[in-house]
């Protein structure tokens, strides 16, 4: 599964990237330069007029039965079975997200991570989801926190990441009325996005 990528270095750089109209919330500080579950990154969802740029933490609430005795929940960050009931409530467009990178890592069959782009230079956002005020306990020392959370899809790889990893990739859109449609269509309207990118849509990166 995918728990590294990278994403933009700043709002700067996803303005650049991305020519798609948000209000940044995230601030003007450098984020970080890779993401690793549980950190806190940049995410776009619908808010406020219009979309907003804000932070979310990575790692969806999981299901009851996987929590620790302890209480803690360290969190899911892909999602692949989505006919699940627990992941059914989160389909709706109030909950949808888009997750800005890069580069993104699968681990290859030495477990070490072997890293992916675009090959033909387009962005790239995941297909997220996500909730906003979930209490939960996430490290023990803190105990319960409250956060906005995310996660994103995962589908059968293509044919690159497939080489590598042939278990999942992370669903991946690449255009504005993609985009547009995830954030803004019923799910039974957008579900056939949840499929691998087409094969030579991805390189690996030395």
């Amino acid at each position: 599964m995918c728990n590294q990528y990278v994403p933009p270095e700043s709002y700067d750089e996803f303005r650049r990237v991305y020519d798609y109209e948000v209000e940044n919330l995230t601030g003007n500080e450098p984020w970080f330069d890779e993401a690793f579950p549980d950190r806190t990154l940049p995410i776009v969802r619908k808010g406020g007029a219009g979309l907003q740029l804000v932070k979310a933490r990575w790692g969806m609430p999981s299901p009851p039965r996987y929590l620790s005795k302890s209480g803690r929940d360290a969190g899911v960050t892909n999602i692949r079975n989505v006919g699940s009931p627990h992941w059914r409530r989160w389909l709706g467009t109030e909950h949808r997200c888009l997750v800005p990178v890069k580069r993104f890592a699968e681990p290859g069959p030495d477990g070490r991570p072997v890293w992916f782009e675009s090959a033909d230079g387009r962005p790239m956002m995941f297909a997220g989801i996500c909730v906003d005020g979930w209490v939960s306990i996430r490290k023990v020392r803190d105990g319960e926190t409250e956060d906005d959370l995310f996660g994103f899809l995962t589908t059968e790889p293509n044919a690159e990441v497939g080489a590598v990893h042939p278990k999942a990739m992370p669903v991946i859109l690449r255009t504005r009325e993609e985009w547009d449609a995830w954030l803004n269509l019923p799910w039974d309207e957008v579900r056939h996005m949840q499929r691998p990118l087409p094969d030579g849509a991805l390189r690996i990166v030395a």
